[in-house]
């Protein structure tokens, strides 16, 4: 009977036991599981633009405790900081543009609680008439929304960063460049210009989520990372400008560029032409027209900006090289652009008066195109010295002609504390006669004011849209000086 009882007590322990294990364990699970969860389902953010709703790319939401997240190409952003999920979290709001109104305490954000798995959306409002479309290069132009299981299909180009763009439309395709470019491997990793081609394909529906840089046809080496395509010997890197393609004396179309070699700190010592090599898939020297000495230290004027195919009125063609107005021609054919001698300068414009106000700013660096929907001129550039950002601020303004007058001119973009400098127009991706115009920048802490980089976007190029029927770019259409 003893026996039994030690027998019974035992299996009634044993049993108990169990019990016990598997509670705690069901209780263990319980409570780890909304941590687990929260750890393989984030919290989304998305950020959309009060007046169209669009999705906004590159808003940063920063914590009290200085965390910082940046939207992507979506607009979104994914939160698995498990300190931020379930609870009233307050996100200051930065937007390079768009933003919120300021509480009492002078702080632009709102406050969220996030919750795994759940979307929260946040408006904010749009200060100017430029439209943010996207980032066009770097990493992780989808990498928020990859981490709420989206955008599975997208491909990395293995660029991080790249720096000023120039493109032509060439043998009917559009070709881009780039300058000093960013490898995940090491910084800069290719200082001999990369370049890539993309299908000629003009819409004028341009808005987030933007998509362009899947279309890139970047030129790889072997192991099929972007190489460089600027074959131009010297110290330092290579940076080419005035891309335009033009016929040579048999009507071929060739890509011809302005090549600059540069030392530290950006000092130019050789400027000169090179044209395309088709086989080779190389931009290669044709000709050295200045080279630095203790005699010669001023830098000639040569085909470099952005270049601008027109016919007069007269019926003659003329490529056009401005940055951002004409500041020199030659006859659109490959003989011209290589004699120095057919070269026609001009004088641009130094400063164009603001619409509405009492003054005038200088421009710095932009680009000018002919749009047939104003059936007029337009430029967007930089202000030499911004108000509230270096080289951050884009105007928009038009004339008659091309080498003016210009003016008056209309902010379109500003940046909060961040650079956005050599802007290129992009009227090759919309229809000849559309009223969107297009334009990117490089989105750089360059000549911040001592800005934090903004993950991922620093050192890249973002598209902007601007609708020339919208009523806040009216004053720009007003009478010139």
């Amino acid at each position: 009977m003893a026996i039994r009882f030690e027998s019974m007590a035992s299996h009634i322990t044993t049993a108990t036991a169990k019990a016990l294990v598997a509670a705690a364990v069901m209780a263990w699970v319980a409570i780890a599981s909304p941590l687990v969860a929260a750890s393989f389902q984030p919290a989304e953010i998305v950020v959309v633009d009060s007046q169209n709703k669009w999705p906004v790319p590159l808003v940063q939401l920063r914590t009290t405790h200085g965390v910082v997240f940046a939207t992507d190409n979506n607009g979104v952003i994914a939160v698995d900081a498990p300190e931020l999920l379930g609870r009233e979290v307050w996100f200051h709001i930065e937007g390079n543009g768009y933003g919120v109104k300021a509480d009492g305490f002078g702080y632009r954000g709102r406050r969220l609680t996030l919750r795994p798995g759940r979307r929260t959306v946040v408006e904010v409002d749009r200060q100017l008439p430029g439209k943010r479309i996207g980032r066009l290069t770097g990493a992780g132009l989808f990498g928020e929304s990859q981490q709420l299981g989206r955008e599975r299909d997208w491909r990395e180009s293995g660029v991080f960063g790249c720096d000023s763009v120039q493109t032509a439309v060439y043998r009917n395709r559009l070709f881009w460049l780039w300058g000093d470019t960013t490898l995940p491997g090491y910084p800069l990793g290719i200082f001999n210009v990369s370049g890539a081609t993309t299908p000629l394909a003009p819409r004028d529906d341009w808005r987030p989520p933007l998509r362009l840089g899947a279309e890139y046809r970047y030129f790889r080496n072997k192991q099929g990372a972007p190489r460089g395509i600027a074959d131009i010997s010297g110290d330092g890197p290579t940076w080419l400008w005035g891309l335009v393609a033009l016929p040579d004396e048999n009507g071929a179309e060739r890509l011809a560029a302005c090549y600059e070699k540069v030392r530290s700190g950006a000092k130019s010592y050789e400027t000169g032409l090179c044209l395309w090599n088709d086989q080779r898939e190389m931009f290669e020297r044709v000709a050295k027209l200045w080279t630095r000495t203790e005699d010669d230290e001023r830098v000639p004027v040569r085909p470099t900006g952005h270049a601008v195919l027109h016919t007069d009125a007269n019926g003659e063609r003329w490529v056009l090289f401005g940055d951002p107005f004409p500041y020199m021609k030659c006859r659109a054919t490959l003989s011209a652009w290589q004699d120095r001698e057919s070269w026609t300068l001009l004088q641009p414009q130094r400063e164009v008066r603001v619409a509405g106000e009492d003054r005038a700013i200088s421009p710095h660096r932009g680009a000018f195109a002919f749009n047939r929907s104003r059936g007029r001129w337009v430029a967007v550039f930089t202000e030499r010295l911004g108000r509230s950002s270096a080289f951050g601020e884009i105007w928009y303004c038009e004339a008659d002609k091309p080498t003016g007058p210009w003016g008056p001119a209309v902010q379109v973009v500003t940046h909060d504390n961040y650079s956005f400098y050599n802007a290129a127009l992009h009227p090759e991706l919309t229809p000849a006669d559309s009223s969107v115009l297009l334009f990117e920048g490089t989105y750089t802490s360059t000549f911040a004011d001592h800005a934090a980089k903004t993950p991922r976007h620093d050192y890249n190029q973002v598209l902007y849209r601007l609708d020339l029927d919208d009523p806040q770019l009216k004053p720009a259409q007003g009478p010139a000086e």
